[in-house]
C-alpha cells in the first residue's frame, strides 16, 4: 500500500493490477483528505501512514490545494487490454484526476421511470345505459300506410 501509494504522489499515474489499484485506491484517498486539512496534525497523521518525507510534502504542497474544493473522488482506475507479462494478470493504470476535472460517465443516465396511470373510478350502472337504445324517429323505417 504504502509503495504503490507513495509512486502514484509521486509520478501522478501508475500501472498496477486491477486488484491492487481497487485495494490501494482507498488508501490514497484518505491522504488526499487529510492533506486538504493541512493542519500539522494531519501532517503528522499522514507521516504515520506514509513515513516518506518527499511524498508526504508534495501531498500537502500540490495535491491538498489541488482537491481542496472536491468533496471525494481523487483517483481514477482505467481497466487496460494488455495482460502482464508473467502471470497474465489483469492491469489497470491508477491516476489522479486533474485540477477541475471531473469524472466523465460513459454511459447516459437511465430515463426516469413512466408515470403510473391514475386508477379509473368505477363506472356505475345507470338506468339509461340499462335501457335498449331505440333509433331517433327520422331513422326509423317508414312503411306504407295499409289503404
Amino acid at each position: 500500500m504504502r509503495n504503490l501509494s507513495r509512486a502514484l504522489i509521486e509520478h501522478g499515474r501508475i500501472i498496477t493490477t486491477v486488484e491492487k489499484a481497487k485495494e490501494v485506491r482507498p488508501f490514497v484517498e484518505k491522504l488526499i483528505t487529510l492533506a486538504r486539512k493541512g493542519s500539522l496534525h494531519a501532517r503528522r497523521l499522514a507521516l504515520a501512514k506514509l513515513p516518506d518525507r518527499e511524498a508526504v510534502e508534495k501531498l500537502f504542497n500540490e495535491l491538498g490545494p489541488r482537491f481542496k474544493d472536491r468533496p471525494g473522488g481523487y483517483t481514477r482506475v482505467i481497466k487496460r487490454h494488455e495482460r502482464r507479462l508473467g502471470d497474465a494478470g489483469k492491469t489497470a493504470f491508477l491516476e489522479l484526476l486533474k485540477a477541475g476535472e471531473t469524472k466523465v460517465r460513459t454511459k447516459k443516465a437511465a430515463p426516469p421511470p413512466a408515470p403510473a396511470p391514475a386508477p379509473r373510478a368505477k363506472e356505475v350502472p345507470s338506468q339509461e345505459a340499462s335501457e335498449p337504445e331505440t333509433p331517433p324517429a327520422s331513422e326509423k323505417s317508414e312503411t306504407p300506410p295499409a289503404s
